[in-house]
């Protein structure tokens, strides 16, 4: 039987540890992706308009989505690297030297001025650590989000990073958030996570047995109303 955390009455206060999910959490890239891709492209020699190219895009990283899946989620900075390798080559297929061009994507994802910060991440995470909460981010990244996680001054609250990349598993598989729990020294009912992925962050937290809450702005979410969260400082 499945048991949802009210998030009303259970969740408040928040237990003594909050992690959060990174990318479409407390990151966008900005300018989107689709539109970086476009533009690096057509410098290079690609004909493909921006349109086209969102529509490769989110195919290309469905798919290899599904080959993490079909790997059992083991991952490291190899297949990392591989992972966007394969989604450049496949959405800009047009362009003659693709290592060129994957290697100026790759190095302009790893800058912090090409990430634009979720509004009200720097107030929300400053109030729960005032409140007394242990902070941290956990991502299906790379070694990149160090990086940026460590230039961005909204993120200083923060006290741990957990990388799939680095634990060799991306979510939603358990050992992903079990490695969460070791490093927050914490065992998993006393850990919130926050995303916006309802399979990744929601479900895999949850089956790993973690408190979850899904950030969900614009769309009707498919968990109960009380597990669900419009804005970040919904969480104040």
């Amino acid at each position: 039987m499945t048991i949802f955390i009210s998030f009303m009455s259970f969740m408040h206060p928040l237990p003594a540890v909050v992690f959060f999910d990174a990318v479409g959490t407390l990151l966008h890239p900005e300018p989107p992706a689709a539109a970086v891709y476009a533009a690096v492209g057509r410098r290079l020699g690609s004909q493909l308009d921006e349109a086209v190219v969102r529509i490769r895009f989110r195919a290309a990283f469905h798919r290899q989505e599904e080959a993490d899946r079909a790997g059992n989620l083991h991952t490291d900075e190899t297949r990392e690297r591989a992972r966007w390798h394969a989604i450049v080559r496949e959405v800009l297929d047009d362009v003659k030297d693709i290592e060129a061009c994957f290697q100026e994507l790759h190095a302009h994802f790893a800058r912090p001025d090409a990430w634009r910060i979720e509004r009200q991440v720097a107030e929300v995470l400053a109030t729960l650590a005032v409140r007394g909460h242990v902070l941290g981010i956990a991502s299906n990244f790379d070694r990149r989000l160090r990086g940026l996680v460590k230039n961005m001054p909204a993120f200083e609250p923060v006290r741990h990073l957990v990388i799939s990349s680095e634990i060799g598993w991306r979510k939603p598989a358990r050992d992903f958030f079990a490695a969460l729990c070791q490093q927050a020294d914490s065992p998993p009912e006393q850990i919130l996570y926050v995303g916006d992925d309802f399979v990744n962050d929601y479900e895999g937290a949850r089956a790993a047995g973690l408190h979850a809450i899904l950030l969900s702005p614009d769309e009707p979410a498919p968990v109960p109303a009380e597990a669900c969260i419009k804005r970040l400082s919904d969480l104040l």
